[in-house]
């Protein structure tokens, strides 16, 4: 995590209104690997933490998500938090909250009663659970306020707080392809470069590939070869830069041409090597080379 400090935790609590998100943030914290239990009752966080220490390395990063079962759900969760802390764990809070107009539009939304609205309105409910929380929210260290989030920007924020470098890192998968074997079904972008002349008809390059200097040489001394490299590469660069703000892990950018032998092999080599500058964890898979 990179939140103040938060680094030296080894437990993150999860809590807030209902609605405002915790399942989103919990979701986003097993991307980036961590260890989390979902409505965990409030006097087993100690327990977990006892188990995730004996694990060791097994179970580097824990969250729990935590929200309102009972009328001393505060107080149960401030004792644990005190027992949790009496065993050298410094649990670090995040409560998640929002507006009663948004909370409201969200459980509508999915038609769903709040957990304490108990026969009353959705807003009877909030008003209720936020008052129970009010103690909470102020020893919280992290406080988002999800109103005017998305699922996408939460989940950034998320990421934002707690990521460590190398979670942050969005990883780019290049793969060329022939169109004859079939397009990459999970691909998330598609280079076709069948416009350029096939080096397969030209008798001395056929029997060779994309990772033969005369076959790399023949296809970018092709007319629009450089151009559509540099046009696509920006293009796939902005794309990537959309993709890590919304939380992204990988990305798959296929390149291909008729049999994925030779053009989609230098076109995919090159435009990884270019993107290898600002994405330094891409990967490069030539998957159809040595099928024909």
């Amino acid at each position: 995590m990179s939140a103040d400090g938060a680094s030296q935790q080894e437990i993150v609590i999860i809590t807030g209104m209902s609605g405002a998100g915790r399942s989103t943030a919990a979701k986003s914290l097993e991307d980036l690997d961590w260890f989390v239990a979902d409505n965990l009752p409030v006097d087993l966080l100690p327990t977990m933490a006892d188990l995730a220490r004996r694990a060791g390395e097994a179970v580097p990063r824990l969250a729990a998500v935590v929200d309102i079962r009972s009328r001393a759900f505060s107080t149960d969760l401030k004792s644990a938090i005190s027992d949790l802390s009496a065993r050298g764990v410094r649990p670090y809070v995040v409560f998640l909250e929002a507006s009663d107009e948004t909370l409201v539009r969200r459980f509508d939304s999915v038609s769903r009663p709040h957990p304490l609205q108990e026969g009353g309105r959705v807003v009877d409910g909030i008003a209720a659970e936020r008052e129970l929380l009010q103690g909470m929210r102020a020893e919280a260290d992290l406080v988002l306020n999800t109103s005017e989030l998305n699922v996408h920007e939460l989940r950034a924020r998320v990421r934002e707080v707690f990521a460590s470098d190398g979670d942050v890192s969005l990883q780019v998968n290049v793969v060329s392809f022939g169109f004859k074997y079939g397009l990459p079904m999970d691909a998330d972008m598609v280079a076709d470069c069948r416009f350029l002349p096939n080096p397969r008809w030209v008798p001395e390059l056929a029997p060779q590939s994309g990772r033969d200097e005369a076959v790399i040489d023949y296809v970018l001394g092709q007319p629009g070869a450089e151009e559509f490299l540099d046009a696509f590469a920006r293009a796939v660069g902005v794309a990537l830069d959309g993709f890590g703000r919304r939380g992204r892990h990988d990305v798959l950018v296929a390149v291909g041409c008729t049999g994925g032998k030779h053009r989609s092999v230098v076109m995919a080599d090159k435009i990884a090597a270019r993107l290898a500058e600002s994405w330094p964890q891409i990967q490069v898979t030539h998957r159809d080379l040595g099928r024909e």
